[in-house]
């Protein structure tokens, strides 16, 4: 920025315009709160509000969701160039597509052009959760949507109001195509007012210090947190790092990994983040913009290089995305893209194993993975009304080197959303039960550092009937652990009926389930990877876990190496004997170079290791089987076992698994078993790690 312009702002000034600008959000954010009808928003907190530029830059946001906030400036520029010429005091607009800086088509944004002295100044927005848009089930969450049609009302930018009066067509025609319309104009007039206080609050601040003066602070504000950014990007050491990992898609019932690969460069102060490579996009729920995985990507970089700093458009500034069209990482018509949370996991899991390789002392293990959402939706008979609710049972965190993860904790990308919804306000508004809700023992990935655990929650059904969808990840491939630490377990969700626990017919994904009287939902979120050798952890830290019920007694000898006593003590000796055994039966194997194609796949693609029928007998891993590599990077190399040949002694990689594990042709790994075939000659899923 020219020095002349800096000077006319003090430091003082620029400090109470900034925070003005985010009390601003605040107030909105109350606002929100206070006059919104859906308990995703007045419960969880699943909305999030901010301050956009003319150019559409991230102006201010306070405790807001980055998976909502990030994306947003991408849905502005979408605005811009559709409706740019066009747009008035008084305009309203309405947006949900997933396709143009959307996320998924429940996440409905309200923006409204704010103009001073004739001129557009700013945008308010308010982006809302809502809690059913349309489409197959209660909820709009399908695990088995082939197309986004199948997802609910696709909105494109639009004027719901146009120079201060309503097109009450335009709104009609929404609501018509939503469940409990009463419900979701609720909250589109609670975002509506939300924008208005904003409008108000700016007219006063530039009543107060002048339009320039407000343009300046806020231009001042977005170049200092690009330097700061800058300066911690500047502070890593420069190459490309690479890493790779999968959503869970099934295709007509046979799971079919699909591959999300990273390229992660870094040249001085700046970024760019390369999902080439990754999936062709897929008939299943399991795609998404650029938006929504580049917010997994910033995410992973903010909170790992500085957490304490500003999030704004200065801080995106740094950072390129590129990815291949029509991909699973940049969605195109008209395939589903109702998981953006997965995604968005799934590029912040890709992003932390990068990450590893040049910060390893600042990341943690792989988080819980998902948001594991689940809706209920039917009749109320005794509230005489339909209902639609969702329940999204907070996962665990990885562990790091300071400390063990949090426990049924939302993650990072989550923001400001709660764990779960009260049981007080969920038996007061539908017809379920919540019977039980308490951490699951052993799910956090064993380490140095513990994984936190995953939550187990039961709610049984007292009405007559019910409809049951859960869209997740994470209920096949567990979360990974860093640095020869242990995955976690896996998501699960089953339904109880008649004394008899009944899996999903697809791990992690049903669609308009029927429920019936007395069925209990049973949802058991995943827990978060470890950090470090489990053989290095204090055996005190064990005991306390035992004893805490955060880890059973076999854990503790199978993957820590910890014996107790007859009185419940350490026992130092036998300790030291287990751990040596443990660490003698690890299985050490030498890598080679191999350029062959190692991706396989029906519509999805997944890495094979190829190893002879010898070698399979040997080490007990039959074709199908789902297996890590670790090497001297932190994060592992998962791969499903093919059969090749009869003999053989070593295993090829091909450059980019090389280059993920960080070792050479000739040097050893580790291999570790994640889990069996279920069926023969078919891919492992979802046994318990």
């Amino acid at each position: 920025m020219d020095q002349n312009i800096m000077h006319k702002v003090d430091p003082i000034t620029l400090e109470v315009v900034t925070e003005g600008l985010i009390a601003i959000v605040r107030e909105m954010r109350a606002n929100v709160v206070r006059t919104s009808y859906s308990a995703a928003v007045y419960e969880l907190d699943d909305f999030s509000c901010a301050l956009f530029s003319t150019d559409a830059e991230l102006v201010a946001q306070y405790n807001d969701l980055p998976s909502h906030i990030i994306p947003m400036p991408w849905g502005v520029r979408c605005v811009m160039e559709d409706l740019g010429d066009d747009l008035a005091p008084g305009d309203v607009i309405l947006f949900n597509d997933s396709y143009r800086g959307g996320t998924h088509l429940n996440d409905v944004t309200v923006l409204i052009p704010m103009f001073v002295d004739g001129e557009l100044f700013m945008f308010p927005g308010v982006r809302t959760h809502w809690a059913d848009v349309g489409g197959m089930v209660p909820g709009s969450y399908s695990g088995a949507a082939k197309s986004i049609f199948q997802e609910g009302v696709r909105i494109p930018p639009l004027k719901l109001y146009d120079r201060g009066k309503l097109n009450k067509g335009v709104q009609d025609l929404v609501l018509c195509n939503m469940r409990i319309p009463q419900e979701r104009l609720g909250d589109l007039n609670s975002q509506i007012g939300a924008c208005r206080i904003a409008e108000n609050r700016i007219k006063k601040m530039i009543e107060k210090y002048g339009k320039e003066t407000v343009l300046t602070c806020i231009d001042l504000n977005l170049d200092r947190a690009e330097r700061r950014m800058r300066e911690q990007i500047a502070q890593l050491p420069d190459g490309d790092y690479v890493y790779e990992d999968y959503l869970e898609y099934f295709d007509d019932g046979v799971f079919d990994p699909v591959l999300m690969k990273l390229k992660l460069s870094i040249r001085g102060d700046e970024i760019v983040a390369d999902f080439a490579g990754s999936n062709p996009q897929v008939p299943g729920p399991v795609n998404s913009s650029l938006a929504v995985a580049g917010a997994g990507v910033f995410v992973a970089l903010k909170s790992t290089l500085d957490p304490g700093g500003a999030v704004n458009g200065g801080s995106f500034r740094p950072i390129r995305f590129t990815a291949p069209e029509a991909s699973i990482v940049d969605v195109k018509p008209d395939a589903p893209a109702g998981a953006h949370a997965e995604v968005r996991k799934r590029s912040l899991s890709v992003m932390l194993g990068a990450l590893s390789q040049v910060a390893f002392d600042r990341v943690s293990g792989d988080l819980c993975g998902t948001s594991f959402p689940n809706n209920m939706g039917g009749y109320h008979s005794a509230h005489r009304r339909n209902y639609v609710s969702i329940e999204v049972p907070a996962g665990g965190n990885g562990g790091f080197l300071e400390h063990d993860g949090s426990s049924a904790f939302v993650n990072v990308d989550h923001g400001n959303v709660r764990s779960i919804e009260t049981a007080e306000n969920l038996e007061a508004t539908i017809p379920f039960l919540v019977e039980r809700c308490e951490l699951r023992t052993d799910s956090g990935g064993e380490g140095m550092s513990r994984g936190g655990l995953g939550m187990h929650r039961e709610l049984r059904l007292l009405d007559e009937e019910a409809e049951y969808s859960v869209l997740s990840d994470r209920a096949v491939i567990p979360p990974y652990g860093m640095a020869r630490a242990h995955a976690s377990h896996q998501v699960r969700a089953t339904i109880m009926r008649e004394g008899e626990e009944r899996p999903l017919a697809t791990p992690g994904k049903t669609t308009g389930l029927k429920l019936l009287q007395g069925d209990t939902v049973i949802m058991q979120s995943a827990g978060g990877g470890g950090y470090g050798d489990p053989l290095t952890r204090d055996p005190e830290k064990v005991r306390i876990d035992v004893a805490g019920g955060y880890v059973s007694m076999q854990r503790a000898s199978e993957r820590y190496g910890v014996i107790f006593s007859a009185d419940g003590e350490v026992d130092s000796e036998a300790t030291t004997v287990r751990r040596r055994e443990i660490a003698g039966q690890r299985i050490r194997i030498t890598v080679r170079s191999d350029e062959s194609d190692p991706y396989e796949g029906r519509k999805g693609r997944h890495r094979t290791l190829a190893l002879s029928a010898t070698q399979s007998a040997l080490l007990g891993a039959p074709g199908g089987t789902l297996v890590e590599l670790h090497g001297r990077n932190p994060a592992p190399l998962r791969a499903w076992v093919k059969l090749v040949g009869e003999t053989g002694h070593d295993i090829g990689l091909d450059d980019f698994g090389l280059r993920v594990l960080g070792v050479a042709p000739g040097d050893e790994v580790e291999l570790r078993i994640l889990s069996m075939p279920h069926i023969p000659g078919g891919l492992s899923v979802a046994k318990p790690q």
